[in-house]
């Protein structure tokens, strides 16, 4: 009996040398973060035009230090696929965090949808051209849009994101976004989820991530992209 207890006693201690490593791991997990995940979850779902959220300072202060300093180098303009980039480790802290359950939790809390299992696609953006922004929705194929903005200071009145009441006039705008630093853009999309934004032409830093219907379409934009980069090598004036 005496043997059992102290077994029983072993097995108790042990579990909770594990119950506590495992916290311990998860607080340290939380406080490497590089988002205010408090400051999402704090932010009301917004309907109007389309189901969003916009939160500023969603990325700390302690991130966007790191992420500044290990944002892709991207002299071109363009969307490009995260597996086609190089970038140093505070930057991939943020990429890990986007595609990990605390944040996917919270999305899916906010709309009131089921994200796990879906098939995600990190892109990266560095400089913008005048044509960029135009009107549109976003491919069918996405069903959740989230983009981070990553440039220090905005004051250029072109570049920042309207969110619109149509899909034919710029000035129809229920929301504008200034591409500024920790700023985070999250919505559902859908057949009216017009956006755009006025002309701008230099650096715009910003990552975008989403959640898609599947895997094909996924495999078809990088297929695509790595087309396209080869054409510009092979043309630069294409």
């Amino acid at each position: 009996m005496a043997e059992n207890r102290l077994q029983g006693n072993r097995l108790m201690v042990h579990g909770a040398a594990e119950a506590a490593q495992a916290q311990a791991g998860g607080n340290a997990a939380m406080a490497a973060s590089p988002f205010d995940l408090a400051r999402l979850a704090a932010t009301p779902l917004a309907r109007d035009p389309y189901d969003h959220l916009i939160v500023p300072g969603f990325v700390t202060a302690e991130g966007l230090e790191d992420i500044h300093r290990d944002f892709p180098v991207l002299d071109k303009p363009g969307s490009f696929p995260l597996m086609e980039v190089s970038y140093g480790p505070g930057f991939a802290r943020l990429v890990e965090a986007l595609d990990g359950p605390a944040f996917e939790h919270l999305v899916e809390e906010k709309f009131g949808l089921s994200l796990s299992g879906l098939p995600t696609i990190t892109t990266v953006r560095g400089r913008c051209r005048a044509s960029d922004g135009k009107i549109h929705t976003d491919t069918a194929s996405k069903v959740i849009t989230v983009l981070i903005y990553l440039n220090p200071a905005w004051e250029a009145p072109g570049g920042r994101l309207r969110l619109l009441r149509s899909g034919t006039d710029l000035e129809a705008v229920a929301a504008e976004i200034p591409p500024v630093a920790g700023t985070l853009l999250v919505f559902r999309r859908s057949e009216t989820s017009w956006h755009g934004h006025e002309p701008f032409e230099g650096q715009r830093r910003v990552i975008q991530f989403n959640w898609v219907t599947e895997q094909r379409w996924i495999d078809k934009e990088v297929r695509r992209h790595r087309l396209s980069a080869l054409v510009k090598r092979l043309n630069p004036f294409a």
